[in-house]
């Protein structure tokens, strides 16, 4: 009812009104109608409305035609078509195709084999990236449309006529895209095959460019997966910045003077000793914490971690923007003194939120 007759304002009448159609249409109609209407007007992500369109947009067939793993793909998607798209490059519809299948065995439509073969069957579809071939800066789009789906609800993206302002500056975007791909061709030989990038204006947080991988489009490296916007991304030293900050806030300058020798940090109940080494592996004696960090050492970095203390160090880097540095007890329980050395995973946009308050 609210998807065909109603709109998705958010107000008493709208709702007293869906009570009364929701009444009058159970009254009408069977369930099986019902249901009929239902799948033929919700979105399925893309352009598709309907499970007609879905059908043909993924698979190239009419509904009528669909095997049990197509069907069950396409039952999962509705529930929220921009997260369980395949052309995120997430397989997030993988989980989902799963429960369908697991609700038909449970309910008896459907024997154990007959789910597990048509599971595995789902995880090697591959689909045609047809509609959004003419998208320009795809990554960005996608991301801006899962940002839309979170505060406006599905319905309303596909179907609501949005007009979307967005802060891309395409200029910005077709450099970005370009030294992506020149530089990832330059690491070839030591086997690098993607990358990502990201530009934002500093002070305002707005993003100019997005650039979630070499080649949107290039379906045997993942193209279309979002490296930009990953929390799973190893950072290594690139976040010590963070932490040589939280240090001057707390009385440390650029002139205190550390010792770059070798040191065993404790290792925890029950845990080796931590002994860090430097990039090059050697010792360079008392250093200041300006060429501490201007040559990315890593002793002294881990001992200035230790002296500021991790649990300020991370609450630094949480406030600048680094969601992974939450200082919760369970998350200082995974990474101890390496989390300068890049022993906790984060996202590139998240590093570049974090950078933006140096500039500021």
């Amino acid at each position: 009812v609210k998807n065909v007759l109603l709109t998705n304002e958010q107000s008493l009448p709208r709702k007293i009104k869906e009570l009364v159609l929701a009444i009058q249409v159970n009254q009408r109609y069977t369930k099986d109608q019902i249901l009929e209407m239902y799948l033929n007007n919700i979105p399925y992500g893309g352009t598709a409305i309907g499970v007609e369109a879905a059908s043909e947009q993924y698979f190239g067939k009419k509904a009528k035609d669909l095997t049990l793993p197509e069907a069950a793909f396409l039952a999962g998607l509705p529930q929220s078509p921009s997260y369980y798209t395949p052309f995120n490059g997430q397989k997030n519809y993988l989980a989902r195709a799963q429960a369908v299948l697991r609700q038909m065995r449970v309910n008896g439509y459907i024997s154990k084999d007959q789910a597990d073969r048509a599971y595995k069957t789902i995880q090697g579809f591959t689909f045609s990236e047809k509609d959004v071939a003419s998208i320009k800066a795809p990554h960005f789009v996608m991301y801006v449309k899962r940002l839309l789906a979170n505060q406006f609800g599905e319905q309303m993206v596909t179907t609501g006529g949005l007009q979307v302002t967005t802060s891309l500056d395409y200029d910005i975007q077709k450099h970005a895209e370009d030294t992506v791909k020149t530089e990832v061709d330059k690491l070839d030989k030591y086997k690098v095959s993607n990358g990502a990038a990201m530009v934002e204006d500093p002070k305002t947080g707005e993003i100019l460019a997005m650039v979630g991988s070499k080649d949107y489009f290039d379906k045997s490296n993942d193209g279309n997966f979002n490296v930009a916007v990953s929390n799973s991304r190893q950072p290594g030293s690139s976040l010590k910045p963070v932490v040589y900050a939280a240090a001057f806030e707390n009385g440390y300058t650029p002139a205190t003077m550390l010792m770059d020798v070798k040191t065993e940090f404790p290792g925890g109940a029950g845990q080796p000793p931590y002994t860090p080494v430097n990039y090059d592996g050697k010792f360079r004696g008392p250093v200041q914490l300006r060429f501490a960090l201007g040559n990315s050492l890593n002793i002294p970095s881990v001992k200035i971690l230790a002296k500021v203390g991790l649990n300020t160090v991370m609450q630094k880097g949480f406030d600048m923007g680094i969601e992974s540095w939450e200082p919760t007890a369970e998350n200082k329980a995974k990474v101890g003194l390496s989390l300068v050395l890049g022993g906790r995973e984060t996202s590139l946009m998240d590093e570049m939120t974090a950078y933006s308050a140096f500039a500021n």
